[in-house]
């Protein structure tokens, strides 16, 4: 039985979701950022406290379809830009759509329609965070990280930063206290 949980975009997200299916004594077969899989069916009892141990770390077992695909999207983007080495050559609308199986138009449709911003707007402010991670390290210069993130060019990069941040890319890094969005909170 595959379970769709909402705010689930880390790493640290996932532990906390094997965590509690331990707690209920639930097994799973795969565990994805926004999806686990379990062996059996869930029992009312079962799904009422899984639901309220998520609810306590922050996290929402779903069941309306539109706020899965969007959950859906949304980790698919994440994962794109903050779990790979580098982001896809292909175009984004092309990736997703074939990760999902679905027609891009409709799929941003919805997007649109539920988050009230494009996925296009969502990529880039989620490239924006994974440029200041890049930064924050401070072991790639920027023509390395605009080309990894699959900038066009340093020039776009630093407008795209500008544009999102109110700051240059190089501002930035020089600020003592740099403020970065949690994943969930993007």
């Amino acid at each position: 039985m595959k379970l769709y949980i909402k705010y689930m975009v880390s790493l640290r997200c996932k532990m906390v979701v094997k965590e509690a299916l331990e707690k209920i004594g639930l097994h799973y077969v795969i565990l994805e950022l926004g999806t686990v899989e379990i062996m059996n069916d869930l029992t009312e009892s079962q799904r009422e406290k899984l639901h309220k141990t998520l609810l306590m770390s922050g996290l929402q077992l779903m069941d309306d379809k539109k706020a899965m695909l969007i959950e859906k999207i949304k980790n698919i983007i994440i994962e794109m830009v903050h779990y790979t080495d580098e982001l896809p050559k292909v175009n984004y609308s092309e990736y997703i759509s074939e990760k999902l199986g679905l027609d891009y138009t409709h799929i941003s449709k919805i997007f649109s329609e539920i988050k009230g911003i494009t996925i296009e707007q969502f990529i880039i402010a989620h490239k924006i965070e994974r440029v200041k991670e890049l930064l924050l390290y401070d072991e790639l210069n920027l023509t390395q990280i605009s080309y990894i993130m699959n900038y066009s060019s340093v020039a776009h990069l630093s407008k795209q930063f500008k544009k999102v941040t109110g700051l240059t890319p190089s501002f930035f890094k020089q600020l003592k206290d740099k403020k970065r969005i949690a994943l969930e909170n993007v």
